[in-house]
């Protein structure tokens, strides 16, 4: 068996995200990590209470780095894997293949977002295409004074930029056929040129963290811009930073997936959008989001059929 996993970006936190690892004992540094970075708000409660509070951009991104790392913890020996994280699940892909600590995902989360909030204020966000080819796309971005962000698929894609260009792109794209066009719940044009700013201010704190050499028997490490494996943490890193400002092609994430041999796909979570993608592009593949089962060891015995 050969393991993908994928860890969420930001859009997907809800209430119930760590109903399976809220009580592990595995999970618990990783929650206890998190607390002193949300205002010493435990992760658990913080979520349980829900509200608008979850879609902050600085708490959404925590939050995101806490689901998988702390599913992460409850799923150890899993034997040949590979792991690509989209948007903030790249940082926490780091977590996951050993290249930093848990404490240092977290703490670089936060200051990732501090950064991107910087670098913008207000008014600005993101939203989801479907139904466009990703060239068509673009040009209707510029058009209204947006960005190409994320591309999903050959007719899949994210775009970023200020709230009203948006809009009015999402009203102009379903006109021209796209099957879906919405504003997603993040406040910030993650993955655009109106954040090369923040690129650059975390691109200091990557340079002030130090990376570690991958363990034994580690996933291997894919990057979340453009799909190539991490070899030297230096040339990772400098990617790690610049896909803040830079569009992200999550098709080559999951294409580096497929050329590995994945046989099985498991996205860590919040939510199952990357598992839906991941069920097309790999086809062959069996595929799940944590958050379709009842409990870890249910995970645990999936991964253990033949």
């Amino acid at each position: 068996m050969t393991l993908a996993i994928l860890l969420s970006g930001q859009g997907g936190q809800h209430p119930a995200m760590f109903a399976m690892t809220a009580d592990h004992p595995e999970a618990q540094p990783i929650f206890a990590a998190a607390k002193p970075l949300l205002q010493g708000c435990d992760p658990r409660d913080l979520v349980r209470a829900g509200g608008e509070n979850l879609h902050g951009n600085r708490t959404g991104q925590i939050l995101c780095c806490v689901a998988a790392l702390a599913a992460w913890r409850t799923l150890s020996g899993v034997g040949r894997s590979i792991v690509a994280g989209y948007s903030i699940g790249d940082l926490a892909a780091w977590g996951v293949a050993g290249r930093f600590p848990p404490e240092d995902v977290l703490k670089l989360a936060a200051c990732r977002a501090e950064a991107m909030d910087a670098a913008t204020g207000a008014g600005f966000g993101l939203a989801g295409i479907r139904g466009l080819s990703l060239d068509a796309l673009a040009a209707l971005a510029a058009r209204h004074g947006c960005h190409l962000a994320i591309r999903n698929a050959a007719d899949s894609g994210v775009v970023g930029g200020a709230r009203d260009g948006l809009e009015a792109l999402c009203r102009e794209a379903l006109e021209r056929g796209a099957q879906r066009a919405v504003i997603l719940p993040v406040h910030t044009p993650s993955h655009t040129p109106l954040l090369t700013a923040a690129a650059e201010a975390f691109r200091s704190a990557l340079d002030q963290t130090t990376a570690h050499h991958p363990p034994p028997g580690a996933p291997r490490l894919v990057s979340g811009l453009d799909g190539t494996t991490v070899f030297r943490s230096k040339d990772g890193l400098e990617k790690l930073a610049g896909q803040i400002a830079r569009t992200l092609d999550w098709a080559a994430c999951l294409e580096a997936c497929r050329e590995y041999g994945a046989d099985r796909v498991l996205e860590l979570g919040p939510g199952h959008a990357l598992a839906t993608m991941a069920r097309s592009a790999l086809p062959e593949a069996r595929v799940h989001a944590l958050e379709e089962f009842r409990s870890i060891d249910g995970v645990k015995s999936w991964l253990a059929q033949p």
